[in-house]
């Protein structure tokens, strides 16, 4: 992992610019905005994915792999936290002066003469702004908007609009989100994560009441977590708005009915009762919906309408995501990587599977948070009938001694129920031969446990 160097000035053109890590959910939106803008834009990453075919077909060259001989001569360079100290690309752009800016910095720029959004939280980020994108598109304003991942009716992350309005995820993990102009600032919740990054709990929550303490206009901020309301506490800001279940949130949340595939519920607010449908399940969703509707009505949407209009949001890639089916077993994904996140997903998904049983393909993500989370995972995920356990997605991180997948298997406290799969090519018969007809198999992390999908289907098909 490279630590971001925000002293680096951002330059008045970007010229041609070349992205190190162009596939990723964020990176792609930024990429995406600057080609719309007509820059010149190249870019690299270690997988041919969807988002990389997207902005080959926009104009940008794209390369496969990292290496030096593919950063050609741009103007500037942006790179992600993700990236290895040692990539080729990111080396020979520093040894030739090329301004390397992180993501932030460019997106930064990019909001720079809006009136901001910013989303920010350490769960609900991605449905929440794409809540609040969907929304303000069916209210008749035209933001501008780059999410964490593809909002579902709009078939993309990001997309430069005709107001003032921009709407950006903004992530919390290396304490980038600090460096945006912010207008208005949404905080779903403040559950503890990142800690390999700020160290302590209580760092972690002073930079998110340093996020919020900058917005111009106002915050929303989440009344029944526990990180929030601490945040809460150490804010002085002239407008603060809460939502929640809590008695004394401004936007109360109540009779939740979280059964099914969809999920009902009413809010009050200011003396009126307002019913709220979406068609997603889980009480989470009704919970992101309601801090996106105080987003709206703080922007001085009529609250009616707006909740009306966030209902039209029909969810994002990757968050219970449905896939195919094979002999009555249908395959998900979901992005879920927290035991907040596992927990809160399986719930939804239990609503909708009825009768049958989950079998969930989990793949742990960082060496840090398995470490200090094992006992928590194994918990959450204990809420399926049947977990198949695979080994950890390092992502930015060096392997630490003795830290594996393991590790969350072995806190279960059925050992019936849990399965250490070690072996990415074993998993899928291992799964397909835990569901029958009627079952739901998910595949659940932030990594690249998605790419199992097909496996998985083709593994029921025998």
């Amino acid at each position: 992992m490279i630590k971001p160097d925000f002293t680096q000035p951002v330059p008045d053109d970007f010229g041609t610019i070349h992205f190190v890590g162009i596939g990723g959910s964020g990176m792609s939106g930024i990429a995406k905005i600057f080609l719309g803008m007509g820059h010149r834009v190249t870019g690299s990453d270690l997988r041919d994915t969807g988002n990389v075919a997207t902005l080959r077909e926009l104009g940008a060259t794209v390369h496969i792999g990292h290496d030096a001989s593919h950063l050609g001569n741009p103007d500037t360079v942006v790179v992600t936290s993700a990236l290895w100290p040692t990539n080729p690309e990111y080396l020979l752009a520093k040894e030739r002066g090329i301004p390397v800016i992180h993501r932030s910095q460019a997106l930064a720029y990019l909001t720079s003469k809006n009136r901001v959004v910013a989303v920010a939280g350490a769960h609900g980020k991605t449905t929440s702004t794409g809540m609040i994108v969907t929304a303000l598109l069916n209210l008749g304003a035209s933001p501008s908007f780059v999410n964490g991942g593809v909002i579902a009716q709009l078939n993309t992350s990001a997309a430069k609009g005709d107001s003032d309005l921009f709407v950006i995820e903004a992530d919390e993990s290396d304490g980038s989100f600090l460096h945006y102009q912010t207008a208005a600032a949404l905080i779903t919740n403040v559950d503890a994560d990142h800690l390999d990054h700020y160290g302590s709990e209580d760092a972690f929550e002073r930079e998110f009441a340093k996020f919020a303490a900058a917005a111009s206009e106002f915050v929303v901020i989440n009344a029944d977590d526990p990180g929030a309301t601490r945040v809460t506490r150490l804010l002085q800001h002239p407008r603060v708005m809460t939502f929640g279940f809590d008695s004394k949130a401004d936007f109360r949340i109540s009779d939740v009915d979280a059964s099914g595939a969809e999920v009902t519920f009413n809010v009050s607010y200011l003396g009126q009762d307002l019913a709220g449908e979406l068609t997603l399940p889980g009480e989470h969703n009704a919970v992101n919906a309601v801090g996106a509707l105080a987003v709206l009505v703080g922007l001085g949407f009529e609250p009616k309408q707006a909740l009306t209009a966030i209902g039209a949001f029909r969810g994002t890639e990757r968050r219970f995501e449905l896939h195919g089916e094979e002999r009555g077993v249908r395959v998900y994904d979901d992005f879920a990587h927290h035991p907040t996140e596992v927990a809160a997903a399986l719930t939804a998904a239990r609503a909708v599977v009825g009768a049958g049983r989950l079998v969930t393909v989990f793949q742990p993500h960082l060496y840090s948070r398995t470490r200090l989370m094992h006992a928590e995972f194994a918990e959450a995920l204990a809420l399926s009938d049947q977990v198949v356990v695979l080994d950890i997605y390092a992502a930015r991180e060096d392997p630490e001694p003795g830290v594996t997948g393991q590790l969350v298997s072995d806190s279960f406290k059925n050992q019936m129920q849990v399965h250490y799969v070690e072996n990415w090519d074993d998993a899928p018969a291992v799964a397909a031969k835990l569901a029958s007809a009627g079952d739901f198999i998910i595949t659940m992390g932030c990594g690249d446990v998605y790419r199992m999908v097909p496996q998985l289907l083709e593994a029921l098909e025998t």
